[in-house]
């Protein structure tokens, strides 16, 4: 069976992956369980240029393929913060709690038509020999005013959508897989990987 790796340690990311290539006859790995230890400076200014640098750099340490995505929240009356800095927004060890609180409190007095947000991502994959692709998706919503549910991981707490009624933190897993950012770019690169798989 052939194998892909995801370039993260992320375990709610990686379930969100194996989640959505399940109809598919590959083992995802995470890095750890491919034996891949590397450090790897994100120093792009997109998400999409962030994802390759983590697919080209881990492709180069294996033959297997590679996925890498580069995802966050953009809060448009931030300025789109914490986007590109998601992941490492008031520091990469500070708890998720910490982080959308401090998001709650920063938009405390903005109406609900201000706090218009969106999850982005983009997913690079990396071959030996191929060329690296991307594809891109987005989820479009808005901050709560309070943290809820507890499926989701990250900012989903406080990340609303209208149609959804609720935060997608409040959804199951099969529900949010149909709609989420990193479900729809994967989508698009899921039809990829079969032509490769296939080639």
């Amino acid at each position: 069976m052939k194998k892909i790796i995801v370039a993260t340690q992320n375990k709610g990311k990686v379930k969100e992956i194996k989640e959505i290539l399940a109809d598919l006859d590959i083992e995802v790995q995470t890095m750890g369980e491919a034996g891949i230890e590397i450090d790897i400076e994100e120093n792009g200014t997109t998400f999409e240029e962030n994802a390759i640098i983590k697919a080209e750099a881990i492709s180069k340490l294996t033959d297997a393929m590679v996925i890498a995505d580069d995802s966050g929240l953009e809060i448009d009356c931030l300025n789109k913060e914490p986007g590109v800095y998601s992941a490492r927004y008031l520091g990469k060890d500070t708890p998720y709690e910490v982080k959308n609180q401090m998001i709650l409190d920063r938009l405390k007095d903005v109406p609900k038509e201000e706090r218009t947000a969106r999850f982005v991502c983009s997913m690079a994959l990396a071959e030996a020999g191929k060329e690296t692709v991307t594809t891109y998706g987005t989820i479009e919503g808005y901050i709560g005013y309070q943290s809820e549910g507890t499926n989701g991981f990250g900012y989903d707490p406080i990340f609303f959508v209208d149609e959804l009624g609720t935060s997608t933190a409040n959804i199951s897993a099969e529900e949010k897989n149909k709609i989420s950012h990193r479900a729809r770019a994967l989508n698009a690169l899921a039809d990829i990987i079969k032509e490769r798989l296939n080639g």
